[in-house]
């Protein structure tokens, strides 16, 4: 499951007050949704799986405390447990399949060197630390705590390609800097790389394959280099990295190294002192020195994802100093700026911070993934430099394009002709012929389901959103919905898919291509697609009353005894009941064939009078998944705008 609980911004509009445009970010909480327990969803999803550390809207880096290595918790963080084993510069949000990300692991240490970070239920045997929940604070582009272990207070902040860490520590003999560059959430990076440039600077990388994991447990192909320039204020003089001797054929996967054997070849890493350079499966860095009682020691570092070369022009642009302030100041002054694309009137405290904090969700992806000079790593592996737009990663298609996607059309259309050309560029220099449904840097990962991508453009045409390849644009929806799509047998089957999710899903992205086709004159597409548009009629069942799965013969398929209520009948983490509200295309044809307005009313209202009041995941209104995201606006279509102020209202009340 691929969350993003917390990108339903549009359902909060209709909160009012005066709101000082200046004083924005101050309604930030990113503790909201940071959790990825199952124990409290009750299921194996429903949290929001967020991180609070600092970044910048739409930024590269992601600077962020991170807790968990393995299992299902993408973002690295879940605010209920009570160690931190290191903060990390790039990380995932709202997401699920094991995530990614986390890479560059930094924790600064006093005493005796672990190079193992050790477990989260003994943080004894490592170098993770209990932390004082109490100190912890995190704000839009800040975030600090104070670890118990090292007595350390670690704060930082980020700009969009860099970021800065500054750690006040105790007076020790034997303190340090450590940064762990094999750590990959959900995995591992498989080959690392660090040299020594001079006495206060380090550069390096960390390839990130499928061999080791990571995206889908590397079932999502993500395949990347994190290239790194790093500066540490005080020289370096007691420095030294360690290798761990990882066999040849050891499995690098999430499940192998959590598992003891491989843990105990961490712990058990060589240690090198004074060496300059080197590269290695498993590999860290450590810088060491004496501090005084309330010392501070700064590091800042710069990634790219193309060179050595963009990570140092992206520090040396951003933060060419030592200012930490300055850095936080600017990433305040980012936020303030991009949380006043809204501006609302009326309401209290709590409701303000929790309308802006599901705005500040919207804007952590799709991120920015060109250098300051504009050079990207593209789909053919090598450097491009763009013309007219910033390549951006990590669209999660089935997620957002019901919700965030729409939402940027409106406050932030530049971004999302950023993104269009993202997509469309990367079919190109993929060699592939179609868009992609879940992009992760470059990844065809083929995640969920739906043409998502073909709604983005069609809205985005729309909408007058049109600074890329149109045509080619166009070409790849028509790819799309003809490689994945119910062609012109008019309905997804058992056994070929999750066949009312896929029927439904697969009827509005053709209709999304007519809708296209239209406005570029193609009337013979146009005709096409719109027919395939009202594929929904093929799996209705007059005699259930609502949408059903078909055999490959064309017959039913048995209907549950638990009827639309049964999960996975045919959908995707799901159930009929909230899938098949999603005919967006035919809204009046879907009314009409459920027997009309008063009685879809009545329908929609004892769902939603059936959800749990703490709308954790459950087989009706289920606002932890993305299918139902739309729902409570129906009855702005049907005459009944009431009720939708009215659960909007209570979804924002119980859900954020």
């Amino acid at each position: 499951m691929i969350k993003k609980y917390f990108q339903a911004a549009a359902a909060a509009l209709f909160i009012s007050g005066s709101v000082n445009a200046q004083q924005l970010a101050d309604y930030v909480n990113p503790f909201i949704g940071a959790s990825t327990s199952t124990a409290q969803a009750g299921v194996y999803h429903g949290l929001g799986k967020t991180f609070p550390g600092a970044t910048t809207p739409f930024g590269m880096v992601q600077v962020s405390p991170n807790t968990i290595t393995g299992g299902d918790n993408g973002s690295g963080y879940s605010y209920e447990h009570t160690s931190i084993e290191g903060f990390a510069f790039t990380q995932m949000s709202g997401i699920g399949w094991f995530g990614d990300l986390g890479n560059f692991l930094v924790m600064p240490t006093t005493g005796k060197l672990n190079t193992s970070s050790g477990q989260l239920d003994n943080p004894a045997l490592g170098y993770r630390s209990l932390y004082n929940k109490k100190s912890e604070k995190a704000t839009a582009g800040f975030y600090s705590v104070v670890l118990d272990k090292y007595k350390v207070k670690a704060e930082m902040t980020a700009a969009p390609h860099s970021g800065i860490m500054r750690f006040t520590f105790p007076e020790h003999d034997d303190a340090r800097i450590q940064i762990d560059l094999a750590r990959r959430v959900g995995g591992t990076s498989t080959l690392q790389y660090v040299k020594v440039v001079d006495e206060y600077t380090i550069q390096g990388w960390m390839k990130c394959t499928p061999d080791g994991g990571g995206w889908g447990n590397g079932d999502g192909k993500g395949d990347y280099t994190v290239y790194f320039y790093t500066k540490f204020s005080r020289p370096l003089k007691s420095y030294g990295i360690w290798s761990a001797n990882i066999p040849e054929g050891q499995s690098r996967k999430r499940e192998a190294i959590e598992s003891a054997a491989y843990q105990h070849l961490i712990a058990t890493a060589d240690v090198l002192a004074n060496v300059n350079e080197k590269e290695g499966k498993h590999l860290g860095f450590y810088t060491g020195f004496a501090t005084h009682a309330d010392e501070q020691v700064l590091m800042k570092t710069g990634l790219s994802f193309v060179s050595l070369d963009g990570a140092k022009n992206n520090l040396d642009a951003e933060i060419p100093d030592w200012d930490f302030e300055d850095v936080h100041n600017k990433a305040v002054k980012l936020w303030n700026d991009a949380l006043s694309k809204v501006t609302i009137t009326g309401g209290n405290k709590d409701q303000k911070t929790v309308f802006y904090t599901a705005l500040y969700h919207t804007m952590i992806d799709p991120r920015i993934v060109s250098d300051v000079d504009g050079n990207y790593n593209g789909g053919d592996n090598k450097a491009h430099k763009p013309t007219g737009f910033q390549k951006r990663t990590i669209f999660s298609g089935w997620d957002v394009f019901r919700s965030q996607m729409p939402l940027q059309t409106i406050i932030n259309p530049s971004l999302v002709n950023d993104l269009i050309n993202s997509l469309v560029t990367l079919a190109d220099e993929k060699d592939k012929n179609y868009l992609e449904r879940w992009e992760l840097l470059n990844a065809y990962s083929g995640c969920m389901l739906g043409n998502p991508a073909v709604s983005v453009i069609a809205d985005a045409y729309a909408k007058g959103i049109r600074n890329y390849d149109v045509k080619k644009a166009y070409n790849m929806s028509v790819n799309s919905v003809e490689k994945f799509g119910n062609g012109e047998k008019g309905y997804t089957a058992e056994g070929e898919g999750f066949g009312i999710a896929h029927t439904l899903e697969y009827a509005y992205a053709d209709w999304c291509v007519a809708a296209l086709a239209k406005s570029l004159g193609k009337t013979a597409d146009y005709q096409k697609y719109y027919k395939r548009g009202q594929a929904y009629h093929n799996i209705w069942d007059k005699e259930k009353g609502w949408f059903r799965v078909r055999e490959k013969d064309g017959s039913w398929m048995a209907w549950p005894d638990s009827g639309r209520l049964k999960q996975w009948y045919g959908c995707m983490e799901t159930n009929p009941l909230q899938q098949g509200w999603f005919v967006p295309q035919d809204v009046a044809g879907m009314v009409k064939m459920m027997g009309g307005n008063q009685k879809v009313i009545a329908d929609l209202n004892w769902m939603f009078n059936k959800t749990p009041e703490n709308m954790m995941w459950n087989d009706f209104y289920n606002h932890a998944n993305e299918p139902v995201h739309q729902v409570p606006f129906l009855f702005n279509r049907i005459g009944a705008p009431w009720d939708t102020q009215k659960w909007t209202r209570a979804i924002t009340r119980r859900a954020y």
